[in-house]
């Protein structure tokens, strides 16, 4: 049978959720349990001393009218924090009696509402902190299954799944994920967030871009609630902030955050960080925040290599429904190299037209749709770009392809580029050497003859020539 304070507790809760935003609801009163109902007094119990004064601060109105509503004029609300969180049972017997003769256990004392004649006059013990429901702003579509593993992004993903499993148990805190636009860091700050909700009932994750973060800290100074700021921060598990770069030159914030910093790390909560460059190389953020940065791991996403653009591009369209012919497939990640999140516009852009204007996705589409993204698709190919593509390809810097060096890979990268650049662009021999650190014609002779010879001779070399040559063609509008 419900108990009378709980079906008033109940009716109180029907006129405040029509008051307040969901999230509200569920973070602010869904962790309140009724307790005890003496005549016109209701008792709650709320998880802590925190609990109690962001609830006189920010709803105080509201629970004035909705037990008014219940109780009468009279009516009026009293607060209880537990001293230990024994139970239902334990926290009952330490109430006051019916008659309203206290409790001799001092520490379990209730406390009245802002609206009660009586004011707060004893310090409180506050229990370890009942975990409330928080809403973690997690886009659900960010998880670890469709964020393709490459080599550059393999350390930060086996980090974040590290993470996941065991949230502040690991030496990756904080976890810093750095790296340029469109890379996907707050893809994988955000796969962690999720992959920690589906595992553990009992975290609290929270994904907050810098800027809200700094826009609440605004807010709380101007309410003159910056503790209660901290106070809910502190109670998160998995704090995850975006884009952390955004805090340079914030003292205020930056002041706040150290605060927030220290005590989640040292109470073995998680921290996820967000930037477009490495912890030492951001400026404006205080030395000390940036000497905690440093503590957990630093790892950056690259940019991704040919064959997971295209493992990417693949995987997205999968998802759709919608089979993308090779070559089509080959020419986009061609033209887009740097940016993950301009591969997805491409993406939803030949979507559109298959779909909406019924197209069949081929060449000719791809070459429409990559020119709102790239601002020239190659039209001639020059000697640099061929040094850039063969070098991406053997994967070694593009400058070694003009110092003298007996390393094996670059020296045939060297010589397969001036072969390639003899065979498809119209500079003479002596132009091409001099592209190359000042080579003369006769080497540029040497090389090409060396590569055509290791065709003749080796298949696989054959094949690697003509895949390469393959990526330059395509990459020309033609």
């Amino acid at each position: 049978m419900t108990s009378d304070y709980q079906m008033v507790w109940d009716n109180c809760l029907r006129t405040i959720k029509k008051n307040v935003n969901p999230q509200s609801f569920k973070t602010w009163f869904e962790p309140i349990k009724p307790v005890l109902l003496d005549r016109e007094v209701l008792t709650i119990q709320v998880p802590n001393k925190f609990f109690f004064e962001w609830l006189e601060e920010h709803y105080v109105q509201l629970l004035k009218k909705s037990i008014r509503q219940e109780l009468g004029e009279r009516g009026r609300l009293v607060y209880h924090i537990p001293e230990n969180g024994n139970g239902h049972d334990a926290l009952k017997s330490a109430l006051p009696k019916v008659s309203g003769k206290p409790s001799s256990e001092k520490d379990s004392e209730p406390v009245p509402g802002a609206f009660d004649a009586e004011m707060i006059k004893n310090p409180f013990v506050i229990p370890g902190i009942k975990r409330i429901k928080v809403e973690p702003q997690l886009n659900p579509n960010y998880v670890f299954d469709n964020f393709i593993e490459g080599d550059c992004n393999r350390l930060a993903r086996n980090a974040g799944l590290a993470i996941a499993k065991k949230p502040g148990g690991t030496a990756f805190n904080p976890l810093v994920i750095f790296g340029e636009v469109g890379l996907g860091k707050t893809h994988l700050a955000q796969a962690i967030g999720n992959e920690v909700v589906s595992r553990f009932d009992n975290k609290a994750v929270l994904y907050v871009s810098a800027e809200k973060f700094t826009n609440q800290i605004i807010q709380a100074i101007k309410n003159n609630s910056v503790n209660d700021f901290v106070n809910f921060y502190q109670m998160i598990d998995v704090l995850i902030i975006d884009d952390i770069q955004f805090l340079s030159g914030k003292q205020k914030t930056q002041e706040i955050f150290f605060h927030i910093f220290n005590q989640l790390h040292q109470n073995g909560k998680q921290i996820v960080l967000t930037s477009d460059r490495a912890p030492k190389d951001l400026e404006g953020i205080e030395d000390r925040l940036i000497s905690r940065f440093k503590w957990g791991l630093s790892a950056d996403l690259q940019a991704p290599d040919l064959e997971t653009r295209m493992a990417i591009l693949e995987a997205k369209m999968e998802d759709e429904g919608v089979d993308i012919p090779t070559d089509v497939l080959e020419f986009i990640c061609y033209n887009i190299k740097n940016n993950i999140r301009e591969l997805e516009g491409v993406m939803i852009s030949l979507l559109a037209q298959a779909t909406l204007i019924r197209r069949d996705i081929d060449i000719e589409l791809a070459k429409e749709v990559i020119r709102n993204f790239v601002t020239t698709i190659n039209k001639e190919i020059t000697v640099e770009f061929i040094q850039q593509l063969v070098a991406e390809h053997f994967n070694v810097p593009v400058e070694k392809l003009h110092h003298e060096t007996r390393k094996r890979n670059i020296v045939i990268a060297r010589q397969l580029s001036m072969y390639l650049a003899k065979k498809l662009t119209n500079k003479s021999l002596k132009s091409i050497g001099e592209q190359f650190g000042g080579r003369d014609h006769s080497t540029v002779i040497y090389s090409c003859k060396a590569v055509q010879d290791m065709m003749d001779t080796d298949m696989i070399f054959k094949d690697t020539v003509e895949e390469v040559e393959k990526k330059l063609k395509m990459s020309l509008n033609t």
